[in-house]
This record gives C-alpha cells, structure tokens and sequence, in this order.
C-alpha cells in the first residue's frame, strides 16, 4: 500500500500525494471527465501509443518529492518513485512490446552541475522492475535549452525543437522498438514530444511515456 513507511520517504507523505483519479484515458492515462473528453491524448504524436503518470503537479508534497530528487540532493527518491510507476496499468500490447527504457536526456552542463541526471535514475529504478533494459546511450541532446517551467505552451516547443537526436552510433539498434521515455513531469509534453520524434526518425516504432508527475490542464482546476 502506498501509505506504509518505506523506502526514503515515509508513509504519511505519500498519502497526501494527489494520484490521478480514475477512470482514466486508455491512452493518455490522463483522467476522463464525465463528458468523455479527453485533454490528454490531444498532447501525443499518432506513433505514442500511450503515456501514463503517478500523480498530479503542482502539489505541495508532489513537487516536494520532485524537488528533493532534482535539487535536494536527495537522488534515492527516485526508487521510491519507481516502486509507485511499477504498478501502473498499461494497455496489453505496451506490456507485451516494451523493449526498453529511455531516460530524457539533460544537457551535459546541466548534468555535471547537478551530478546526475533524475530521469535516469527514474529509469535505472524502474528497469529491473519491469524487467527490460535501460537505454540511457541512445539520445542524446544536441543543444542547451531554457527552463521550460515559466514557458507558454508555444515557447515551450520552441525551446525544444530540434534539441534531441537519437545517438547515430545506435539508431540502428532502434528500429521497430516499441520504446519507453522516463522523466520526472509530463506538462505540456513539448519535451518528451520532441524526444519521441527524434527517436521516430531514427526508426523506432512507437513510444510510450512514463512519468511520476503530470500537470494539471484547464479542465483539472
């Protein structure tokens, strides 16, 4: 249960963190509202098969289990973070084709400043979990960019076009791959859009996306 003490952060914390309710989206996973519309799946390319997500963001306990994995110094939340996105539900045939994990690259400044990169640990926690392997070599990003937090949604694609590339030395091994992108929040999915179209190009055949948050759109608040 996700109210018992385990792991680094105690029980009671995680009971105060606001899960996405159900019914959700088959697809999106974003939950369904009453009429039937779905904001979610308006987000994600034809070739995302389905993009799921542990609980909602901005929160005061969410975003401080966010910011204590990125900022805090804290990088062993990430497998309290994986035990949760383990027993999310997934459509059968995403079950039945992952064939590998794919963390959201940081640029390497960014990287060396923090000393790690938290989607990676996501994934490095979450692989062994589902029993498929950890890609982290097969994107890369080619520039820097911006903040996206203080973005709109037009500069948040802006910033990111063009950012990623699936590393050369391996696009081969991508092709006909269903693959999984790992990062920390889903918002707008500028950058996990931008991430899946680099590995598409590269041959890959479809994407999923798994993120411990997801922000809330207009028709959640």
């Amino acid at each position: 249960m996700d109210d018992i003490d385990e792991g680094m952060l105690c029980g009671r914390c995680w009971a105060r963190v606001p899960r996405l309710r159900h019914p959700q989206c088959a697809r999106c996973g974003h939950p369904t509202p009453p009429r039937g519309h779905c904001p979610g799946c308006a987000l994600l390319p034809p070739f995302v098969r389905a993009a799921r997500s542990y609980c909602w963001v901005p929160d005061e306990t969410s975003s401080a289990m966010v910011a204590a994995l990125k900022y805090d110094g804290w990088p062993g939340v990430a497998v309290d973070m994986a035990r949760r996105l383990e027993r999310l539900t997934w459509p059968a045939d995403v079950l039945r084709e992952r064939a590998a994990l794919v963390p959201v690259p940081l640029a390497p400044e960014k990287q060396r400043a923090r000393g790690f990169n938290q989607a990676e640990r996501l994934a490095a926690a979450l692989a062994p979990r589902w029993g498929v392997p950890l890609r982290h070599e097969v994107l890369q990003r080619v520039r820097a960019t911006v903040s996206q937090t203080r973005l709109t949604p037009g500069e948040r694609l802006a910033n990111v076009h063009g950012a990623f590339i699936a590393t050369p030395a391996h696009a081969a091994t991508l092709r006909g791959m269903h693959l999984i992108l790992v990062d920390d929040v889903l918002t707008t999915g500028a950058t996990l859009n931008a991430c899946a179209n680099a590995l598409f190009a590269a041959g890959a055949r479809t994407m999923s996306y798994v993120t411990f948050g997801r922000a809330r759109s207009t028709h959640d608040k």
